[in-house]
């Protein structure tokens, strides 16, 4: 998540226009485009604290995780559209599809894991 996060940061305003194309919640709140991979960052940072900071870290990494899986899935599944990915940061040439919705899907599982007793 941290290492996602920092090519995320690299170029936030590339990142963010591509995200646009597909996130489901950057589309009506544009600002979490942005915001986005500042959370993961801090997510995966809090997760590998542990403790209490990785309850901390936990419902953002399920929140953004929830989030980012139906908006690939809506996006490739349902409407089949064919678009690029920006889990690389904005530069990446790599395709929206089943990797993307794995990243997604397994970022909620570690805050659903950090959050089980």
């Amino acid at each position: 998540m941290c290492a996602l996060a920092i090519q995320k940061l690299r170029d936030l305003e590339s990142f963010s226009t591509m995200f646009l194309r597909y996130d489901l919640l950057g589309r009506r709140f544009v600002p979490y485009t942005y915001l986005y991979p500042i959370g993961e960052a801090l997510a995966g940072v809090l997760m590998i604290a542990g403790g209490v900071f990785g309850l901390i870290g936990a419902p953002i990494a399920l929140f953004i995780g929830t989030i980012g899986a139906a908006s690939v899935f809506n996006a490739v599944y349902i409407q089949k559209r064919e678009l690029k990915c920006a889990c690389m940061g904005g530069d990446s040439n790599v395709p929206l599809g089943a990797i993307s919705l794995a990243e997604n899907l397994v970022m909620a599982a570690m805050g659903v894991w950090m959050l089980t007793p």
